[in-house]
């Protein structure tokens, strides 16, 4: 007999229910995180049984527990499960029921499960533009408690020479502390960059899909290294608009009998991939190949919304080139495959 489960994840506990073919629900628990309890209520259940759960915090674990034990995982996106799903009656066990209802109608909305190698290169990456920006909002700090006090250099204070520059300064006893302190958390956070930079650099090396991403205008080597770990399998994307969509790097659009409205960005997908293309639309948008469709929507819709239009326009190149390297890997394949001799069967005389 068939059954599906639909698990609502929490950070400490989970809900777990079991549906059989019937829509009847068998199972419907409350257990604390971990192998041996959510086993518990899955452990008799047949190898493949399938798991629906939604995209929320924390849900690595239960992904590789699930593979680990033979069941088939399916990540839900939880804003279109809740549009399907909307109910009067919302707790846990209503939640975990319904993931199962949907699972078993086959009316889940998925998301994309990454690999455990994608999700560590995508946790590296995050980590490395998490301290970056914490390194950023400390040095910000120090020019605010400078500007207060009607200080400010041109050439900054992060240099040889903007250090000594800094040290001289007659500051009050508490400024003094305040922009040491900083200076000193800054100066920790320096050795985990460079390592970081220098671990990520040497993957980037060996791989052909950095070596064509860099090719374009904006992007580097960490920004290339970025693009592939949040994409991940290319061909998961029949196009590059929908690429750009999964960014949240298109416009909402409202339709209403013969009236269509033009939004903003969705800012619905990645945050990550939308970050990086918009940091590399920066210096992309001084390029001969969009500048001047930059200068031109500056000019009608302000600056902020060309720069988000050349990230837009530079994600669909790196779509582009990212496709035509899969297809190029994975041709050679296929045609071996096709070429293979099919085995026969030989029987005892």
């Amino acid at each position: 007999m068939s059954v599906y489960v639909g698990i609502d994840v929490h950070r400490k506990r989970s809900q777990i229910a079991v549906v059989d073919h019937d829509g009847t629900v068998q199972v419907n628990r409350n257990v604390p995180n971990g192998v041996e309890t959510v086993l518990e209520v899955t452990g008799d259940l047949p190898i493949g049984t399938p798991v629906a759960f939604e995209a929320a915090f924390g849900w690595g674990w239960l992904v590789e527990l699930l593979e680990d034990y033979g069941y088939d995982p399916h990540l839900v996106h939880p804003l279109q499960c809740k549009a399907i799903a909307s109910a009067r009656l919302k707790n846990d066990k209503v939640d975990a029921a319904t993931l199962g209802q949907l699972l078993r109608g086959d009316l889940l909305p998925e998301a994309w499960i990454s690999p455990l190698d994608v999700r560590q290169q995508r946790a590296l990456l995050r980590h490395r533009a998490q301290l970056v920006r914490l390194r950023t909002r400390l040095r910000n700090r120090i020019h605010a408690v400078l500007a207060d006090l009607g200080h400010d250099r041109a050439g900054g204070f992060c240099t040889a020479p903007g250090r000594a520059w800094l040290a001289e300064l007659p500051l009050p006893d508490a400024s003094r502390r305040v922009v040491d302190d900083l200076l000193a958390v800054m100066d920790g956070l320096q050795p985990p960059i460079d390592a970081l930079d220098k671990q990520l650099n040497a993957q980037a090396r060996g791989d052909p899909r950095v070596a064509a991403l860099t090719q374009l205008p904006g992007v580097g080597t960490l920004t290339a290294l970025m693009i592939v770990a949040e994409v991940g399998d290319v061909s998961r994307f029949p196009s590059a608009r929908q690429l750009a969509s999964w960014a949240g790097l298109t416009p909402t659009v409202r339709n209403s009998d013969r009236t269509v409205h033009h939004g903003h960005i969705s800012k619905q997908g990645s945050p990550w991939l939308r970050w990086i293309m918009c940091e590399a639309a920066q210096t992309a948008k001084r390029h001969p190949l969009f500048a001047p469709a930059y200068q031109e929507m500056a000019r009608r819709r302000g600056k902020k919304i060309a720069t988000t239009a050349v990230a837009r326009k530079l994600l669909a190149r790196a779509y582009h080139v990212l496709r035509e390297l899969h297809d190029q890997q994975t041709t050679p394949h296929r045609r071996a495959a096709a070429h293979r001799p099919t085995p026969t069967a030989t029987h005892a005389g």
